[in-house]
């Protein structure tokens, strides 16, 4: 494992970066193929994780299923790409196999064009697919499923389903019936559940920031917040459908988020009627190392429903 310290335009990021083998392993990929995921593309530039070795190889960890957030990708390419690779090799320590965690890449792991990233319909139905595929094809009861940054909010719509709309993909749409009895610990790190000031202050001018499927927080009206992402309203009008347990990792110093974690007097990264949640107060926990240094309170989460 190595550590670097990272200049990304005005913030500065601590990163670690440890080494996973990329790809899906050939026996998920057949699967997959047989079964009707070929579309979805799991496996883009083959940086993904997860899967059985063989017919004989025996799930016995409740599988895990990792949702990385925008521009990153599934395990890290660089040190400003982290990916999973923490959390992967972490659990791999306590005794998790291949077979036994998953994750794939959604959108442009290009920071240059992180603005452009959204909640988009084909994201949301990719992440979708893959919590399906994943939960049928290791024949598990339920999945566990950890999210980060913008991979919180993406999730948890798909896991929540049902009707939006995307203009720039066919309109409105329906995503289909909840996925909440499919999961069983959630986790969400370092998400913008109630937007971003920084989408606020731009004025909803990106895709990443819109008033429709974007962060946008919202403004004040005579003292009341109006005019949150239509997404983001959607999705917290209904509480704990994310699956039996509910938690979420976060630091009033994230860079990334900002304004101490605030929007409109709420903890944006606190998912409504959560379970529980590890907080951080202090350097090293930015936006990344709340995800790549808490590899052991993400297990302890899914693992025993235990925030310590």
């Amino acid at each position: 494992m190595r550590n670097k310290l990272l200049s990304v335009g005005f913030v500065i990021v601590f990163l670690s970066v440890g080494s996973v083998s990329a790809q899906l392993t050939s026996h998920f990929q057949t699967w997959l193929n047989a079964n009707g995921y070929s579309s979805y593309n799991f496996n883009a530039s083959g940086n993904s994780y997860g899967g059985k070795a063989n017919s004989s190889d025996t799930v016995v960890n409740q599988p895990v299923i990792f949702i990385h957030g925008n521009s990153d990708s599934a395990l890290g390419q660089s040190s400003l790409l982290t990916g999973w690779n923490s959390s992967i090799n972490y659990f791999a320590s306590q005794g998790y196999k291949t077979s036994e965690m998953y994750a794939m890449t959604w959108g442009d792991a290009n920071p240059l064009q992180s603005g452009n990233q959204y909640h988009s319909l084909p994201n949301l139905q990719k992440i979708r697919a893959f919590i399906q595929a994943v939960k049928t094809y290791t024949g598990a009861t339920k999945v566990d499923v950890v999210t980060h940054s913008m991979g919180v909010t993406l999730t948890r719509k798909a896991i929540l389903g049902g009707s939006g709309n995307d203009l720039l993909n066919g309109g409105n749409y329906n995503l289909g019936s909840p996925l909440t009895s499919s999961v069983d610990t959630f986790v969400g790190i370092a998400g913008a559940n109630r937007g971003l000031v920084s989408c606020y202050q731009t004025g909803g001018t990106t895709p990443t920031c819109a008033n429709t499927n974007g962060l946008y927080p919202g403004y004040l009206y005579f003292g009341f917040v109006v005019g949150v992402s239509n997404i983001l309203t959607n999705m917290n009008a209904s509480s704990h459908y994310e699956g039996a347990y509910t938690y979420s990792i976060w630091s009033t110093v994230d860079e990334v988020i900002g304004y101490g974690n605030v929007v409109y007097g709420q903890y944006t990264s606190q998912i409504p009627a959560q379970n529980g949640e590890k907080r951080f107060t202090a350097y090293p926990y930015g936006h990344i190392n709340s995800k790549d240094l808490t590899g052991y309170n993400q297990w302890r989460m899914v693992k025993f429903h235990a925030i310590n």
